[in-house]
């Protein structure tokens, strides 16, 4: 699966983005999907997941209540709706996709196969 984020930008802290996540090739509607994020001189860190199916979901602590994760598997789309948004939450974001045609989420960097190319999200203070 070929994956592309994009919808990232700068924004004042408070405001919201929308970034989307579109995948192309054979199966994506049995791919797990994630997000995870990348700010300078930092590890990568997982954000966000979501089920083949939409049917689970789940979130780092920190974006709990601010950021919510969708997809739209006729599309092939996944979208992350960031909003809230803080100076810290400022970093590349990345989407990932693995093969789990089961209800789970996959939370951890090395499970993914698939990696977009990042979308850079800057929060201004």
């Amino acid at each position: 699966v070929q994956l592309q984020a994009s919808g990232g930008g700068l924004v004042q802290a408070g405001g919201s983005l929308r970034l989307s996540c579109a995948a192309s090739g054979y199966g994506f509607s049995n791919n797990a999907v994630g997000w995870f994020r990348q700010a300078p001189g930092k590890e990568r860190e997982f954000v966000s997941a979501i089920s083949f199916n939409g049917g689970m979901t789940d979130y780092r602590d920190t974006v709990k209540g601010r950021f919510s994760i969708s997809r739209d598997n006729a599309k092939e789309m996944v979208y992350l709706q960031m909003n809230s948004l803080r100076p810290e939450d400022t970093a590349i974001y990345y989407c990932a996709a693995v093969y789990a045609p089961h209800n789970i989420v996959v939370v951890t960097t090395g499970e993914y196969v698939d990696w977009g190319q990042g979308t850079l999200v800057t929060v201004s203070s």
